[in-house]
């Protein structure tokens, strides 16, 4: 008996240790939104159902102490347009904290500023009291409007799946678009093969995971 018992207990220390799949850790629930676009197309989380989705979080007139990741951005932009996704739908979204400001004009100029192809890369805003709930309630960036106008904020990117899981967050200024990259090839890898016994194994990695991170 003793045999029998030490083969799945090897075979989970070894899982444990040589971690033969890599996966993008399941952070929790992404928050729901309904917010409007620079051409006053409404764009909700249920409408990104399906899609991977990278998320950043700016103003119109990012300037000091505003750190300015739109250079970023417009490396995910090209990246996404050039990875093979196998057929999985990426898309890119700007939620803008500066909603006051945020006419559909300006948007429109941010925009084209940024070089934001609309097949890919939304930019999005809503009721102040609305981003707060989304923005900090739901994705944890905190940011403040001083008496200047000004919004003090840390930057932030986020990575969501095509379930509505939040599965990466990246913190320390703007993202290194290689890392974005590595999470989102790990997450089109599971979908396309955690089918069946497959997803398994796929589930075994992120207890594995979730145990590693506590």
């Amino acid at each position: 008996w003793f045999s029998l018992l030490a083969i799945p207990l090897t075979a989970i220390v070894l899982f444990a240790v040589l971690q033969p799949i890599k996966v993008t850790p399941r952070i929790g629930l992404a928050p729901g939104f309904i917010f409007t676009d620079m051409n006053g197309e409404r764009l909700s989380n249920e409408d990104l159902r399906g899609k991977m989705v990278i998320y950043n979080f700016t103003t119109t007139s990012c300037t000091t102490p505003c750190v300015d990741t739109s250079a970023a951005m417009q490396q995910m932009q090209e990246m996404v347009k050039r990875l093979d996704t196998g057929g999985i739908p990426v898309m890119m979204v700007t939620i803008l904290l500066d909603s006051e400001n945020a006419t559909p004009e300006r948007m429109r100029n941010y925009a084209q500023r940024v070089g934001a192809d609309p097949a890919v890369w939304r930019i999005v805003t809503g009721p102040p009291d609305r981003l707060k709930q989304v923005v900090g309630g739901g994705f944890g960036l905190y940011y403040e409007q001083k008496d200047n106008g000004v919004f003090e904020f840390a930057p932030l990117t986020a990575l969501v799946d095509g379930n509505g899981i939040l599965r990466a967050q990246y913190k320390r200024g703007a993202p290194e678009v290689d890392f974005v990259e590595r999470d989102l090839k790990l997450m089109i890898d599971e979908v396309q093969n955690s089918a069946g016994a497959g997803g398994l194994v796929y589930e075994a990695a992120h207890l594995f995971a979730c145990y590693a991170t506590y």
